[in-house]
C-alpha cells in the first residue's frame, strides 16, 4: 500500500538550523592549509553566510513536490520514493539509487528528461517510468531498527519495484552505494532485472586480482585510499559517537559532506563551485538536516561491514544480468582493469566518459542520460 507524501518542513525546524549556522563559533586554522587539512575555513565562512542570507529551502521543496511522492511500508520501514510515469505506450521502469553523502537531490534535474524525452528533443517512446527512493535511514524514508547494508537495501527496493509497484522487470542505475545496491539486485534477484547501469566499482571478486595489471591496480588502490579511510572507518565502526557532534552542528555536517563533494568530483582549478552551485550543495546537505538523518544515513557503512564488506560471494559470478559500465575519469575509486570487472559483471556496454567524477548525475547529467538511453535500447535485443 502506498500513501501520497509531500515535503513540508516546519518553519521552526528551519529557523533552528539557520540559527545554529548564524551563531557558529568559528575556530582558527592555519592560513596556508588550503584544503589539505580538510574543508577550507574561508570557504566555509562564505558558505555559511550564503546559507543564512540567500539560500531558500522552499525552492528545494518545490522541486521535490512537483513530482509524485509516496511512502510505502516495506519490512517495517516507511520507504519514501518519487514515481514519475514516463511517456510512450510502454516505458521501461528505471530505479535510480543514490548513495552517501548523496540524496534524491542528485536526480531531481534528470527525472523529467528521462521520463519525457520528447520535451527535450528526444522520442517519447524512449521514456522511462522513473522511481527514485530515499535509502532506508536517509532523508524522508524511515530508519531500520539497527544498521543495514546495501544488500538488505537491495532486497527492500526489489520489493518496492515488484510487490508494491507491480513491475515484472526493471532497470536499476546507481553510483556510490547505489551502484552496490544495483550489484546486489543483480546477484540476489536476477529474475527481476532487465539490466543494471553503474558508474562505480565498489564490490570485489572473492578470488582477488589475477593478472599483473590487476595486482598493480589493487596495490595502487590501497595506497590511494589511505587518505580517504578516516570517514569510512569511523562510519563503519562507531557512527553513534560521531553523531553527537553532527546532529548538533549544521556547519559540521556541511563541512563533512562538502569535503567529499569537492574531493571526489571533476572540479576546475580547485574550485568546487566550478561544478556545483551553493544552492545544489545546500539542497543536498539540508536533506540530512531537516530530516535529522545524518546518523542513520552513516549506518550503511556499519551494515556493509556486517554483510561482508566489498566482497561478493563466489556462487553466482559472473553475474548474468546485462550490465552497463559508465567509467568517469575522475571517479575517486579507481576502476579495476576490464579483465577484473568482467569476472563480476556481464558487460554489455562499457563507456569511457570524457569528463566527470563520482557524482555523475549531478556533474554530467547529459552524458549519464544518453548512456542510460543507449543501454536501454541495447538490451531490448538481448
Amino acid at each position: 500500500m502506498t500513501k501520497p507524501f509531500k515535503v513540508e518542513i516546519s518553519e521552526e525546524r528551519l529557523q533552528n538550523i539557520y540559527s545554529k549556522v548564524k551563531n557558529y563559533q568559528w575556530h582558527e586554522m592555519p592560513d596556508d592549509g588550503g584544503w589539505d587539512y580538510g574543508t577550507n575555513l574561508d570557504y566555509m565562512k562564505d558558505f555559511a553566510d550564503y546559507w543564512v542570507n540567500k539560500f531558500n529551502w522552499r525552492k528545494t521543496e518545490e522541486k521535490i513536490n512537483k513530482f509524485n511522492n509516496f511512502k510505502s511500508n516495506i519490512n517495517g520501514i516507511d520507504i519514501h520514493f518519487i514515481h514519475e510515469k514516463g511517456s510512450g505506450s510502454n516505458p521501461k521502469p528505471l530505479l535510480l539509487n543514490h548513495g552517501w553523502p548523496g540524496s534524491i537531490v542528485e536526480f531531481l534535474h534528470i527525472i523529467d528528461q528521462l521520463a519525457h524525452p520528447e520535451k527535450y528533443g528526444g522520442k517519447k517512446e524512449d521514456g522511462f517510468d522513473i522511481i527514485v527512493p530515499s535509502l532506508p535511514g536517509y532523508g524522508f524514508s524511515g530508519r531500520p531498527l539497527r544498521p543495514i547494508g546495501p544488500r538488505k537495501m537491495a532486497e527492500i527496493f526489489n520489493s518496492l519495484m515488484i510487490n508494491v509497484l507491480g513491475y515484472k522487470k526493471y532497470i536499476s542505475q546507481g553510483g556510490d552505494f547505489g551502484g552496490t545496491i544495483c550489484t546486489w539486485l543483480a546477484y540476489d534477484f536476477p529474475e527481476s532485472l532487465l539490466g543494471i547501469h553503474i558508474n562505480i566499482l565498489i564490490t570485489r571478486h572473492p578470488d582477488g586480482p589475477q593478472t599483473p595489471e590487476e595486482k598493480e591496480w589493487q596495490e595502487r588502490f590501497k595506497k590511494e585510499q589511505r587518505i580517504e579511510d578516516g570517514y569510512r572507518t569511523q562510519q563503519a565502526t562507531k557512527p553513534q559517537t560521531l553523531s553527537y557532534a553532527m546532529m548538533d552542528s549544521p556547519v559540521g555536517v556541511a563541512a563533512w559532506i562538502i569535503e567529499k563533494m569537492r574531493g571526489w568530483s571533476d572540479i576546475k582549478n580547485g574550485d568546487i563551485e566550478s561544478v556545483y552551485s551553493k544552492d545544489i550543495l545546500l539542497s543536498n546537505i539540508m536533506i540530512y538536516l531537516v530530516t535529522k538523518t545524518f546518523n542513520t544515513a552513516s549506518w550503511i557503512y556499519y551494515g556493509r561491514r556486517e554483510e561482508g564488506g566489498r566482497f561478493l560471494p563466489k556462487d553466482h559470478l559472473p553475474l548474468k544480468v546485462p550490465t552497463a559500465i559508465a567509467k568517469f575519469p575522475k571517479e575517486y575509486l579507481e576502476w579495476a582493469p576490464k579483465s577484473y570487472v568482467e569476472r563480476i559483471y556481464n558487460i554489455e556496454q562499457w563507456t569511457e566518459m570524457p569528463e566527470g567524477g563520482h557524482f555523475a548525475a549531478l556533474e554530467k547529467p547529459e552524458l549519464l542520460i544518453k548512456d542510460i538511453q543507449k543501454f536501454s535500447k541495447k538490451i531490448e535485443n538481448i
